[in-house]
């Protein structure tokens, strides 16, 4: 067990995640992650601390007719919506440390910005391992670090600043997994043989610095913690303090690059 946070969302929260949060960060990212695991027709494949479903819907449309894609997420109210939006995939409440599968049960098992935020990482990605099948692939997207990503990186400060560290460490939790060293050696913990690690870069959209700042707050854990006067002061902050990530279109856009780390079992 561990203090990170988990991402615990209600259904309310799931719903503004899928709607704005996805298209936001996480579906522009599907494809690189299905390129790097190769996925063929006919495979079977799981997609673990799947969310709202982006990846494994992803997959499936990648498959057509042929193969199955199974997803599983802790978060009731993250199934609860993956559910509403695509019934045709067959959805799990569960922990990534405790797969409720058989071993080499899968094609593919796959994995994107969710290994972060599992209470035992390395108890997760041997879980993975276990269920992957021999000749099969394991591929997991994480984060790159939050020196990286400039646009969190102020942020993080903004938030430090105004409302204390504990506040803050919910924006660097995303980004903890970027060493690629450490990354790689927490696969070979797992007992991951031959995994590589690949970077690949990407950009973080938001329409304003308002709908950045709410996104940030009603997406995620924020909200709740600072309130509604907490997200006036942030808000007049970030229009102040974060005007180079703003276009002239008054969109915000800046580098978001991610890791994808993936290995055959053999």
């Amino acid at each position: 067990m561990t203090d990170r946070p988990t991402g615990q969302l209600n259904a309310t929260a799931a719903d503004f995640y899928e709607e704005y949060f996805v298209p936001s960060l996480f579906g522009q990212r599907t494809g690189e992650l299905l390129e790097v695991a190769q996925i063929s027709a006919g495979s079977s494949v799981l997609d673990v601390g799947c969310g709202t479903g982006i990846l494994a819907r992803a997959a499936r449309e990648h498959l057509g007719d042929s193969g199955t894609v199974i997803g599983i997420d802790r978060n009731e109210g993250m199934i609860a919506t993956a559910r509403r939006v695509a019934p045709q995939i067959e959805w799990h409440i569960g922990q990534a440390e405790s797969l409720p599968f058989d071993n080499a049960a899968f094609d593919h098992v796959i994995s994107q910005f969710a290994l972060m935020f599992f209470e035992n990482r390395a108890g997760a990605l041997t879980q993975m391992w276990r269920v992957t099948r021999p000749g099969g692939r394991l591929t997991v997207a994480v984060w790159d670090s939050i020196e990286n990503t400039p646009g969190y990186a102020a942020m993080t400060k903004l938030d430090a600043r105004l409302f204390g560290d504990e506040i803050a460490q919910e924006l660097l939790t995303p980004y903890s997994m970027g060493d690629k060293t450490e990354l790689l050696a927490l696969f070979a913990e797992a007992g991951v043989a031959d995994a590589r690690v690949s970077t690949h870069p990407g950009m973080a959209h938001f329409d304003s610095i308002e709908a950045w700042v709410d996104l940030d707050l009603k997406g995620w854990t924020l909200g709740e913690l600072i309130g509604a006067q907490g997200r006036q002061r942030l808000l007049a902050a970030a229009r102040e303090e974060l005007q180079q990530f703003v276009l002239d279109d008054g969109s915000v856009a800046f580098a978001s690059p991610s890791h994808i780390v993936t290995a055959v079992k053999t």
